[in-house]
This record gives structure tokens, sequence and C-alpha cells, in this order.
């Protein structure tokens, strides 16, 4: 019951709260932790490819398991002293797990900025929330941008923490957050991360395998219940979810697209250097800014769907328990 409270409870607090810039986030820490370890391992291990897959490999197994032990120490000792501080401590990390608000009015602000048509404020906007080169973006190509992250992030930052809370609380879910962080700081298929990175990134790989085709299953259910194309969501993701380098990342896009009816991913422009990506969907129309505004009204909505299901499972769970 306690899990089931708390992932509740942190659910709510994200949607009224989201992520105040105020308040200490245990990925901030998480991030220093990683940049702090690979400091270390590459001063000490050698400097080959082999030397760095070892260093790799030690942050990849070390940071995870280290979440999940203080974390679900700090859980236990805080129930012990009182159950409702037990309740209190795993809310707060249970709302900190999930990042569907921060994402939304994240995204909104580069939809806010190319509505005023001012590109290059939409282009910084966007620089926030991904990963590759903004600099040259026109306004399509910063949609798209915006519009793939929300689709993508809804997997890594909604469905795939909510379901390790619901099944591990809170420490399980901050321990998938380690992986996940690990992946976006060493997960690069460039001259630094190509050996450095390769077990954070296949770690990550494994770790949303199955939370990535929930979530696919979830954003076209939300097609249809706020009123986009749900058959379209489910033809281009049955046929398009695995164009791209990661067995995962296609899942939600290719949804998302679908849902749409626009085209996203192809060759994008990383660290000064342009990676050929395959397109995903079907080139119907040209993206608009209002699409970001529709990516996240499903965002919302799978969200929501997806919270019910793994409540009403968890609840019939401890009933028949």
């Amino acid at each position: 019951m306690l899990i089931l409270l708390a992932a509740l409870g942190g659910f709510l607090l994200d949607l009224w709260l989201g992520d105040p810039g105020w308040m200490p986030h245990p990925v901030v820490y998480m991030g220093r932790l990683i940049s702090a370890s690979e400091r270390f391992l590459r001063s000490r291990l050698p400097k080959t490819p082999r030397g760095e897959r070892i260093g790799g490999a030690l942050v990849a197994v070390f940071l995870p398991i280290f979440t999940l032990v203080l974390t679900g120490t700090v859980c236990l000792l805080a129930y012990r002293l009182h159950p409702g501080l037990g309740l209190a401590v795993q809310t707060l990390w249970c709302w900190q797990a999930l990042a569907m608000k921060g994402l939304a009015q994240e995204s909104g602000k580069v939809q806010t900025q190319l509505e005023r048509h001012d590109l290059p404020a939409a282009r910084t906007a966007v620089s926030r929330i991904v990963g590759r080169d903004t600099q040259a973006l026109d306004e399509v190509g910063v949609t798209k941008a915006a519009v793939e992250t929300v689709a993508e992030n809804f997997s890594d930052g909604v469905a795939a923490p909510m379901l390790y809370m619901f099944l591990g609380g809170a420490p399980l879910a901050l321990c998938y957050k380690s992986i996940n962080t690990m992946d976006s700081m060493l997960g690069y298929k460039n001259d630094r991360y190509l050996h450095f990175g390769r077990c954070a990134a296949k770690l990550d790989d494994a770790a949303n395998y199955l939370p990535a085709r929930i979530a696919a299953l979830f954003w076209i259910a939300a097609a249809f219940v706020t009123g986009h194309d749900g058959r379209g969501a489910f033809r281009i993701w049955r046929r398009d979810n695995r164009c791209h380098a990661s067995p995962n990342s296609a899942q939600t896009e290719s949804a998302c697209a679908g849902s749409l009816g626009i085209q996203l991913a192809g060759p994008a422009w990383y660290f000064g250097q342009r990676y050929e990506k395959p397109t995903i969907g079907d080139p119907g129309r040209t993206p608009e800014p209002a699409d970001i505004g529709r990516a996240n009204q499903m965002l919302y909505a799978a969200g929501t769907l997806l919270l019910v299901f793994c409540a009403l499972v968890r609840g019939m769970i401890l009933i028949g328990g």
C-alpha cells in the first residue's frame, strides 16, 4: 500500500508543481557522481579501448547499485522512525523520478517562441531539451526536435520510472534514473565515449526495452482518447518502431509521428558531426509549432492512462495478496 500511495502522490505532485528549480534533485547528484567517477577512472586506467571499457563498466555497475542501496536504506530507516515519514520520503522521490510537467513546460517554451516567429530564441529553448546541435535548425527542424523529445522522453522520463516505481517503489525508480542519466552523459558513439560509454548504453537499452514498448502502446491509446489519429499511430508504430540505432528510441517516436500525420527523425548534427538517421512516419504534411502542443496533450493523456493502469494492477495484487 505504501508504494501505491507514494506513486500516486508523486504523480500528482509532478502534475501540479513539475520540477521546481529551487529544489535539490537526485539526478543532479547522480550527474556529479558520474563525472567524478569518470575523471577518477580515466586517470588510473590504461588509455586504451579495453581500459576505457573496464572504466565504463565499473561506473555502470557501481552507480545503480549505490543508488538502490542508498535510497532503499533511507526509505527503510524513515519508515521505521514513522510510517508517515517513510511515505513522505517515498512520495518525494517518486515525484522527482517523474518529469512529465517539466517536459511539457520546456517544450511549450519552444512552441511559444516559434509562434512569436523568434527563431533564435526557439533554437535556444530547444537546445535545453535535446542533445543535437540546434544552431542551424530552421523552424521545421526546431519543431521536429521538440516533438521528438516529447515522444522519446515520455518513455524515458515518465513511463519507465512510473513502471519501476510501481514495481519497487522510489528506490527502484531512482535506480532506473541513474541508468538513464549515465546513458545521457556517457552513451555517445563519439571518440570520447565509444568505449567508455558502451556498457552504460547497453544497460539503458536493457532497462528501457519493455517500458519503451509499453509506452508506445499507451501513446497510441492516448491518440484515440485525445482525438488524434490512433489508427495512424498504430500503423506507423508497427512499421517504423525499429527505425533508430537504439532498439527503444523509435517506439514512441513512431507512434507520435503516426498520431500527428508527420515525418520525424532523419539526419541530424551532434557535436559538429552529421549523423545519417532514417526517417520515421510519412511525409503527409509539414510539421508546425502547434504539433508540439498536440504532442504534449498526448503526453499528459498517456501518462494518466498509464498511471491508472499501474494503480489498478497494483491494487488488484494487494487485494489478491
